[in-house]
């Protein structure tokens, strides 16, 4: 499914869970895995001195520099690296949103995976401050690949994923999404859930929908599912539809929990705008930081 997947690494004990998720796909599918940490950016233009994104000192990006990340690379890794060898070590100097996305279209890998946030001295702040990363938020906005998010311990992992999620909001950018999610339950057996949640919040003047039009909205969501996604799977029956009313992350949280999801997979955003114009969608940023397991947030199809 996977031929070259990207994992982005700070290198620190916030990216651990990230890593697990990365070696274990890679693995899977046999893919060639990049490990890519960014040493930092550049004090001064093209200046070779650059601030150390861990340490927040400035460092001379010379050879001996490069050669005791590497190793420090290797150290931290050292357990995976020993069980599959089809690993590149890899350093950037720059941004590390813009050196993942360049380093990404460069090899054209299928995957990226990181953590929402990769500070050390903060590794709970995604979830205490419900916000993600900036390198995270520009990773996922302007990919051109699915970018697999991983904010907290992921207890089976791909190998034995066994539930995805998949929630749609109907919008093109939900569509898209929709193929990814179908192909990977396909490949690896796994049930797919198809979510709806009619959003109950989008009152207009203070009015809220009556009983009357919730069920016509749940009625006109189950045709849309059924047209859309449902022929799609042909004779792929290893699948269920659930559409319920409510705050759509709340909802989404609450059903993924219920079925005790492995994965979470939705569209980057959903408003009808470019990619590269278009913020993370609060609904996906507050499953993301909320999740108890990993989030595919998909830009493209």
């Amino acid at each position: 499914m996977f031929k070259k997947i990207l994992f982005a690494t700070s290198a620190s004990p916030a990216c651990d869970n990230a890593a697990k998720v990365s070696f274990d796909l890679a693995q899977k599918n046999d893919a060639k895995l990049y490990t890519l940490h960014v040493l930092g950016v550049p004090s001064r233009g093209f200046s070779t001195t650059v601030t150390d994104l861990r340490s927040g000192e400035e460092e001379t990006v010379d050879a001996d520099y490069r050669d005791w990340v590497m190793e420090e690379l290797t150290t931290t890794y050292a357990a995976q690296l020993a069980d599959y060898e089809k690993t590149a070590l890899e350093l950037a100097v720059g941004v590390p949103a813009t050196e993942i996305l360049r380093f990404a279209r460069k090899e054209g890998v299928d995957l990226i995976v990181m953590g929402a946030n990769t500070r050390d001295d903060d590794p709970e702040s995604a979830r205490s401050r419900s916000i993600v990363g900036r390198t995270m938020e520009k990773v996922a906005r302007l990919a051109k690949c699915p970018v697999l998010i991983v904010n907290r311990p992921c207890t089976t992992c791909w190998k034995l994923f066994s539930n995805i999620v998949y929630c749609t909001d109907f919008s093109p950018a939900a569509d898209n999404a929709f193929e990814f999610a179908r192909t990977t339950a396909e490949e690896i057996g796994a049930k797919l859930n198809i979510f709806h949640a009619f959003d109950m919040t989008s009152s207009k003047m203070g009015l809220f929908p009556s009983q009357s039009d919730i069920e016509r909205q749940l009625e006109s969501a189950q045709k849309k599912i059924d047209e859309r996604y449902v022929s799609k799977l042909k004779d792929y029956d290893n699948y269920d539809v659930e559409i319920w009313e409510g705050t759509p992350y709340v909802e989404i949280l609450k059903f993924a929990r219920e079925k005790q999801a492995d994965l979470i997979i939705m569209a980057h955003h959903t408003a009808e705008v470019p990619a590269e114009d278009a913020e993370l969608g609060s609904t996906i940023e507050q499953v993301v930081v909320r999740s108890a397991c990993p989030v595919a947030s998909v830009s493209r199809a």
